[in-house]
């Protein structure tokens, strides 16, 4: 059998000083210990705020980026569209151009048709030019007015054997030009051919000199200058200015 002896330490012996002292550290020891713990909780919620926080910068840089780059692409894109917009409208006045040169060179080869169709139709005023010239009335006997300027139209043109009447002409000049001898159409066909239509009855130039009735006037303004030349015209492609209803 076995005796257990038990010993008591004294206090203020060397043994009691080491026991106290291992006591101490053992206590330290444990206080420590949650603390360091504390610490390194502390640290990494750190780190996890500091690895946040970069996260959020490197996505704020990239949002920024694309956001830039998307600016850049509307921009080039706007370009682009501004760029196509004015080679279609270059296109477009080209076009344009060359379908009113194209028109103009028509009408011109038109007139020159009808110009020598109608050549033969036209009465001969070398025949009789002093005939012709006598025939003429004097404009001292009409009013200046469109009711004048039509009568002594008629009275010329009788004398030319050109066909038409007070009436054919008074409509024809209502719609042409209102009875203003100065009006000129600038935005037509005629004009952006670079000969626009001119007087009562809205003649262009070369169809004024081909078809002016000689005693008259060599103005193109002038009204019954113009409206003679006009009736001749018609006459020749038309039958007489009565058969005139719209542009012609």
């Amino acid at each position: 059998m076995t005796a257990t002896i038990a010993c008591t330490v004294l206090p203020g012996t060397p043994e009691a000083d080491a026991q106290n002292a291992s006591a101490s550290d053992a206590a330290l020891a444990r206080d420590l210990v949650p603390a360091n713990h504390v610490m390194e909780q502390q640290a990494g919620v750190a780190r996890q705020n500091l690895q946040t926080a970069e996260n959020e910068a490197r996505a704020r840089s990239q949002a920024q980026a694309a956001a830039r780059s998307q600016a850049e692409g509307r921009k080039k894109a706007e370009a682009i569209r501004k760029a196509e917009g004015v080679r279609k409208a270059e296109a477009r006045a080209k076009a344009e151009a060359r379908e009113r040169a194209e028109e103009a060179a028509r009408s011109r080869q038109n007139s020159a048709e009808r110009a020598a169709r109608s050549q033969a139709a036209k009465p001969t005023a070398s025949a009789k030019p002093t005939a012709t010239a006598s025939a003429t009335p004097s404009s001292g006997s009409y009013t200046n007015d469109l009711d004048g300027w039509i009568k002594e139209s008629l009275a010329v043109m009788a004398a030319h054997g050109i066909p038409g009447t007070y009436d054919g002409i008074y409509r024809n000049i209502i719609r042409e030009s209102s009875g203003d001898p100065k009006a000129i159409n600038l935005t037509d066909s005629n004009a952006a051919a670079g000969t626009p239509s001119k007087g009562l009855l809205q003649v262009i130039d070369p169809t004024f000199q081909e078809y002016h009735v000689a005693g008259t006037s060599t103005d193109i303004y002038d009204p019954v200058a113009n409206i003679t030349a006009a009736c001749n015209y018609a006459a020749a492609n038309y039958g007489s200015i009565d058969n005139v209803d719209s542009a012609y």
